[in-house]
């Protein structure tokens, strides 16, 4: 058996002036010395993710914030062959919202669902503007004991940083918990905030940014149970050669 070490793919139009992306380096530095998860971590430009085998090999797909995408089929096309192929999927802010709007399209059949920021005049906004912009917001998050999301943090409450200005139209909801969509973590009003998928190995899509937990630093737990589902694709690949 011959160990690599694991691929991860940052899925995202990376940019200096977005604040989770300029995180990044350091996060990864911090899950390598604190943590013994080193990861070879490659960028693929959402345009670049469109092309056919483009996330070939990767044993992790991060879709990161930074919308509104370059290519929002890129973006969508990260998402499905995650889900598809059962590769440990984590999806922030914009993610969490072309997560959802990925399971609807082709799973729960609504492929007219759209994103209100790129199509604001359509009428199956899935995903809509806020009530209340996030942007700069901090807020607790109630996570399910029994969940991906309960493991992954240790906890059933967080404290987390958003930087969003939209979110799950409520009106899909209880479509997409028909679909098998579960939702794992609401902010104290109830509003959805953290979603997976129980029959995949591992799928978390979260609203609020863990890029922006702490001072940067030390990983958040979700990035860390990433790395760890990474690390844990790879062996299994190793020993299946």
């Amino acid at each position: 058996m011959t160990y690599t070490t694991p691929r991860l793919a940052l899925v995202g139009d990376r940019s200096p002036a977005v604040r989770s992306h300029a995180r990044i380096p350091g996060l990864l530095g911090a899950l390598a010395e604190q943590e013994q998860l080193v990861l070879d971590a490659y960028w693929i430009p959402t345009p670049d993710a469109e092309a056919p085998g483009a996330l070939d090999g990767f044993d992790a797909i991060w879709l990161l914030p930074g919308s509104p995408y370059a290519s929002e089929a890129g973006a969508l096309a990260a998402i499905r062959t995650a889900r598809e192929r059962g590769i440990p999927f984590l999806g922030t802010c914009a993610g969490f919202q072309h997560a959802l709007l990925e399971y609807a399209r082709n799973v729960c059949g609504l492929t007219g669902a759209v994103h209100a920021e790129q199509e604001p005049d359509r009428e199956e906004r899935l995903i809509a503007p806020l009530a209340c912009s996030l942007v700069g917001h901090e807020g607790a998050v109630e996570i399910a004991p029994d969940s991906l999301a309960s493991r992954a943090f240790g906890a059933t409450r967080s404290q987390e940083r958003y930087h969003c200005a939209y979110g799950l139209n409520a009106e899909y909801l209880d479509v997409l918990r028909a679909g098998g969509l579960r939702i794992t973590g609401t902010d104290e009003a109830g509003e959805v905030r953290i979603v997976e998928l129980p029959e995949h190995p591992f799928f978390l899509a979260t609203l609020f940014q863990p890029e922006l937990a702490g001072d940067g630093t030390r990983a958040h737990a979700a990035i860390r149970a990433l790395a760890g589902a990474a690390v844990a694709q790879a062996a299994a690949k190793a020993a299946a050669a």
